[in-house]
């Protein structure tokens, strides 16, 4: 049942297969988890989901932002946290006061670190991170030798503690493919020249989701885990589920009006749908302001009155028109845009995905679940209720 949310459209969180996941991968691995809490837990509310996965066994939590973290702090978090995306400005200080760690690419950062630790009389505890391929963030290969030396003698200092190295595959979802070997190489290089200029990091980390379940070289001290987290297979698979995973976001709303029309009839702007038989329209108060794509036009299904029915014409802002044909729908029912789906091994039909709602919009899973707006009020089943 919907619970009595004033709002329009709920997200519901399984804590409980937030924790079960958490201990599926765990045993698959076999080595220290990083929970990835950045983007409030890919939409599924950080400070609960972080709870829950620190009560299943995870060692670490893994965000973004220094404010993400700071958050994590402020609710009383005190496990080890690392923040990985920051200004060259950043205020450092909040970070190494708040007993952060900080990932480190550049040398303009680790200066400014160093810096903020000196004033305040504690060393920064950091991850150097290596680019072994992504381009993104990270030091490359001709500028690691330099970074990793500055390191060094900001620790002789007393003002850093290296105590990670890190770095992030390109297609770990991709399995066996060439490219993870010579990243991992790459990787290893890095490593080497770390250990040669007088470091020992105690955390070494590269495997994400993906990687720390297909890829077993690449899981190191510490895998990241974020999508595996949520119950998604990273391998893209949108079919009964893998690895024992199961998805712990359910999005559900109720049907708002109801209209019989004959055939012939354009449904929303266009209009792009035109009715061809005497049907049933029922409308959804949820659009693409909430997280529905628009490009998943033509091609995206609800559950309503058990069985699967499809969303038709454009999706609006806030809105959506279902075709429910003559099923006896009322007023109020019930709606479920996706949740766990079906188990593994079940003829029956189910609700759909979300990584069948990321194939409809051709898009990622991840891109799913984060976009789920913030009027979408998040309830948290073995936590508190939220609205954020």
């Amino acid at each position: 049942m919907i619970s009595e949310s004033a709002e329009l459209a709920e997200a519901v969180i399984d804590l409980a297969a937030i924790a079960q996941n958490i201990r599926t991968i765990a045993a698959i691995v076999r080595t220290g988890l990083m929970a990835v809490v950045k983007a409030d837990a890919f939409g599924h509310g950080a400070v609960p989901v972080a709870r829950a996965a620190l009560g299943a066994g995870a060692d670490w939590l893994g965000v973004t932002s220094a404010t993400e973290a700071v958050a994590l702090r402020s609710a009383g978090i005190d496990t080890p946290v690392l923040s990985w995306l920051h200004r060259p400005d950043e205020d450092f200080a909040r970070l190494i006061a708040a007993d952060v760690d900080i990932a480190v690419a550049t040398l303009t950062h680790l200066r400014a670190i160093a810096d903020a630790a000196t004033g305040l009389g504690v060393p920064a505890a950091v991850h150097l991170k290596a680019d072994v391929g992504l381009s993104r963030n990270g030091a490359s290969g001709d500028e690691w030798p330099e970074l990793v030396a500055w390191a060094r003698k900001h620790e002789a200092e007393g003002s850093v503690r290296v105590h990670g190295v890190w770095s992030h595959l390109t297609n770990a979802d991709v399995p066996g493919c060439p490219s993870i070997a010579r990243q991992l190489s790459t990787f290893r290089e890095a490593l080497r020249i770390t250990r040669d200029a007088g470091l020992d990091p105690e955390v070494v980390h590269l495997a994400n989701s993906a990687a720390a379940l297909a890829a077993p070289e690449t899981r190191f001290d510490l895998c990241r885990i974020g999508l595996a987290m949520y119950g998604i297979d990273p391998f893209g698979a949108a079919g009964p589920r893998r690895f024992g995973l199961r998805p712990a976001m359910t999005l559900r709303s109720r049907v708002i009006n109801l209209k019989r029309v004959p055939a012939g009839t354009g449904v929303s702007y266009g209009p792009d749908h035109v009715t061809d038989r005497p049907t049933t329209l029922a409308l959804l108060p949820l659009g693409y302001a909430d997280g529905l794509s628009r490009t998943a036009e033509g091609r995206a299904w609800v559950w309503l009155a058990g069985r699967r029915c499809p969303i038709v014409g454009r999706i609006a802002m806030d809105q959506c028109v279902v075709d429910v044909g003559d099923l006896p729908v009322a007023l109020g029912d019930p709606v479920v845009v996706f949740g766990p789906g079906a188990e593994p091994g079940s003829p029956d039909p189910a609700e759909p995905t979300a990584a069948e709602w990321a194939q409809w919009a051709g898009t990622i899973p991840h891109e799913v679940l984060t976009g789920i707006g913030a009027r979408v009020a998040r309830v948290h089943l073995h936590g508190e209720a939220t609205t954020s």
